[in-house]
């Protein structure tokens, strides 16, 4: 699966790259709180969470419940999971596989 070509141009290829060059989780945290709102930082990661929970097989009602974020957007984070380029999914796997070699 391939990822929305719109999204391409020189200068999101060029923040990629940066965060290529990062190594250590306090690089991550550097960065992102330079680049982003701490309110922008929590949603992503609230978002990636609710898809881990989506692939262990939770419900909406379970996901609501740890989380609190709606069904709309639980919705949303599936529709992804499932038809969208697979960034979910591949982030996922690698942090597994990570998770289980330490």
């Amino acid at each position: 699966m391939s990822f929305d070509e719109r999204l391409k141009n020189e200068e999101v290829d060029r923040l990629f790259s940066a965060m290529k060059t990062l190594s250590t989780l306090e690089e991550y945290y550097r960065f992102f709180e330079d680049l982003c709102t701490t309110a922008e930082i929590e949603t992503m990661a609230q978002r990636f969470r609710v898809a881990e929970l989506l692939e262990k097989g939770c419900t909406y009602e379970e996901i609501q419940k740890e989380t609190g974020i709606s069904s709309a957007t639980i919705s949303r984070i599936k529709r992804f999971l499932n038809y969208g380029a697979d960034g979910y999914r591949l982030a996922i796997e690698r942090l597994q596989h990570t998770d289980h070699s330490e």
